[in-house]
């Protein structure tokens, strides 16, 4: 029942939105959680940085064809995507929901879950490694873009398109850099810490989703979301994942890609970012909305995780009988 698994950071979700729903940050304390935030999010990618292997990077880059439509497929047939289901407009849900929906499908994949999925299921983890990290580094700059292009939210906030991706780019592509950078000094303790980026991941997220939760319910976010919309926004996560699983699927055997191949394609190109989604709506977005809008973002996140395991699984289990298939002929031959 593997597909039935809660994973434990929605746990720790959930916990968070009770805390910030009964005790929300207000006051001075909205300052503090602010700069301890940034600060979270600053290590987080400086964390990462460290991590990422320059000769993985090269170990994985190969396969221009399978990397460009990764690519493709987050940043073009995503956005489509959302565009498409705001058009279609199929659920009973508010426009800010509906504006989350276009943010989740504008994001980068994610890294860690895509590389551990593609592991799990028998796929070629080297290039798993360069296209998730790729979307992870190329979605600092083209998810802002997406959103002044797609959204239009720079009419609705101070500065420029260009001054959000700059801060975008100061506290998450600055700190990533300078912990590559830091690579070769601090690798090998990186290395043998893995599960220190994986805490101050959560941690950052946590933080970020307190910070903009508590101001939503200042201002009154449960007056306007009750259990029928997290159905339908539920719903709505559904529809798009199933889409883009098809179209992943369809295009990596019209491409002639290999299994190992489409596995990587199917969990890199399928899966959106909540590490790199939270800090970035906390940037671009209006500190009044940004509750309401990350709702579809989390909700997706964990529909994700569920369905990729079970997909995983699936794949697993098949290379497995695959492999045993194989291996029994040359069993009697040896045995004759």
């Amino acid at each position: 029942m593997g597909f039935l698994r809660i994973d434990p950071m929605m746990v720790k979700l959930i916990i968070t939105l009770l805390l910030a729903t009964f005790i929300p940050a207000k006051g001075g304390f909205v300052d503090f959680f602010q700069y301890l935030t940034t600060a979270a999010i600053a290590l987080l990618f400086f964390m990462h940085g460290a991590k990422l292997s320059r000769e993985k990077i090269i170990a994985g880059s190969s396969h221009w064809r399978l990397h460009l439509w990764i690519m493709t497929s987050t940043f073009i047939l995503f956005p489509i995507l959302g565009l498409l289901f705001v058009w279609w407009h199929p659920l009973n849900i508010s426009p800010d929901l509906y504006t989350g929906f276009i943010y989740l499908c504008i994001l980068p994949g994610t890294v860690q879950s895509s590389i551990a999925f593609t592991s799990l299921a028998g796929g070629n983890v080297a290039a798993a490694v360069c296209a998730a990290s790729a979307s992870s580094l190329l979605g600092v700059f083209i998810s802002p873009m997406l959103v002044n292009l797609v959204m239009n939210v720079h009419s609705e906030m101070p500065g420029n398109g260009l001054e959000q991706i700059g801060k975008i780019m100061l506290q998450l592509l600055v700190p990533f850099v300078i912990g590559h950078i830091s690579r070769r000094w601090i690798g090998a303790w990186v290395e043998k810490h893995r599960s220190l980026i994986g805490k101050t991941d959560q941690a950052s997220i946590l933080l970020v989703v307190y910070s903009a939760f508590s101001e939503a319910v200042v201002n009154g976010i449960w007056h306007k979301v009750g259990l029928a919309t997290f159905g339908w926004i539920l719903l709505g996560c559904l529809i798009i994942l199933a889409v883009a699983l098809l179209i992943n699927i369809v295009a990596s055997r019209v491409f002639g890609f290999k299994r190992a191949d489409e596995i990587v394609v199917l969990f890199c190109g399928s899966k959106k970012s909540l590490a790199n989604g939270v800090p970035m709506a906390n940037i671009l977005f209006p500190a009044s909305t940004i509750g309401i809008i990350l709702l579809p973002l989390m909700i997706f996140h964990q529909v994700q995780l569920m369905v990729c395991s079970y997909i995983a699984g699936r794949y697993k289990a098949a290379g497995e009988k695959q492999a045993q298939k194989e291996a029994a002929p040359r069993v009697m031959e040896s045995q004759k």
